[in-house]
């Protein structure tokens, strides 16, 4: 594992950040759209993805049209309270409190304020920062990489005391998950390299890569049983509602 101290401190709290409600055509389930912030004794916070743009809180069903993402589901909510600020606030915290922001994959309920945080580096994977625009959703690509300090990391890495980087790439080319060690024991993030429990024995429809999808699962699941994290899945409809959100914490 590479050890790359980009994060002073140790890991403190972890909250989770609700941005909204969206349901899938496909099998009609309903997922919670989470993100995170981490905070560490050296007095760091670091916030892990942003949720939709900010156009869906505006209107969504106008940014739904004009995004086509109707095809693939319905955003049954995300307003005003549901933007990366309004999170952060929850918690006593304005976006100059930011010290990182790291992006776990590059779809749509995960940079939807990718440029909100001027001046804050971005944590992405080589691998994803590497495709020419984020992925979005679909054949829909309208965002560019907006102009930022882009901490670059491949394979798992240790980015500061207690919090690790791990590659988990098949969801997405450059997927990551975290490791994060909290003083009541570890907490494995696994984002989209699993989106829910039951995506295991379907072997990961419409990933990018399945056999690569398939075998990060297997590593993370692993580890976690390893460790005795406690998992918390990237859009699990039996989870969400049993997590502690913001301002509630993890410690």
């Amino acid at each position: 594992m590479q050890a790359e101290r980009f994060i002073k401190g140790r890991p403190l709290t972890l909250s989770v950040l609700d941005y909204g409600l969206f349901k899938v055509h496909s099998d009609g389930r309903v997922i919670g759209i989470c993100g995170f912030v981490i905070c560490t004794d050296a007095g760091e916070t670091i916030l892990i993805d942003t949720g939709f743009p900010e156009k869906y809180a505006m209107d969504k069903e106008a940014a739904s049209t004009e995004d086509r993402l109707y095809e693939s589901g319905e955003v049954l909510e995300c307003g005003s309270e549901n933007l990366p600020v309004a999170q952060l606030a929850k918690l006593g915290l304005a976006p100059a409190d930011v010290t990182l922001h790291i992006c776990t994959h590059s779809h749509i309920d995960h940079v939807g304020g990718l440029g909100s945080f001027p001046g804050v580096p971005i944590l992405i994977s080589t691998q994803e920062r590497a495709l020419a625009r984020p992925l979005y959703w679909g054949d829909m690509q309208p965002l560019d990489w907006p102009d930022r300090d882009y901490l670059e990391v491949e394979g798992d890495v240790l980015i500061g005391p207690g919090l690790n980087v791990l590659a988990a790439p098949g969801h997405t080319p450059g997927q990551i998950a975290l490791m994060v060690d909290l003083p009541s024991g570890p907490f494995l993030l696994t984002s989209d390299a699993i989106s829910r429990p039951a995506e295991i024995n379907e072997e990961f429809p419409g990933s990018w890569n399945r056999a690569a999808a398939i075998a990060s699962a297997d590593r993370l699941m692993k580890l976690a049983d390893k460790r005795g994290a406690f998992v918390i899945f990237g859009h699990c409809p039996a989870q969400w509602p049993k997590l502690r959100k913001a301002p509630s914490l993890y410690g």
